[in-house]
């Protein structure tokens, strides 16, 4: 895995964040959650166009919930 991965987006609230960070393998991509520099989840998917679809997923519901994208 390449080590640290490259940042999707960040959302944030009142005083707290949440981080979409991708990691690429050699056979797959992880996608993980991080709040306020914590890991919350890390997901595996085949491929990274999956994994981004999966992140903006995300942050749609994190939008409809209160949360602001903020980079």
């Amino acid at each position: 895995m390449e080590r640290g991965g490259v940042r999707l987006w960040r959302a944030r609230r009142r005083h707290a964040h949440i981080d979409a960070i991708l990691e690429r393998g050699h056979q797959s991509c992880v996608l993980k959650f991080l709040r306020n520099d914590r890991l919350l989840a890390a997901l595996d998917f085949p491929n990274e166009p999956v994994a981004r679809t999966a992140a903006r997923a995300r942050l749609r519901e994190l939008e409809r919930a209160g949360w602001v994208e903020h980079w």
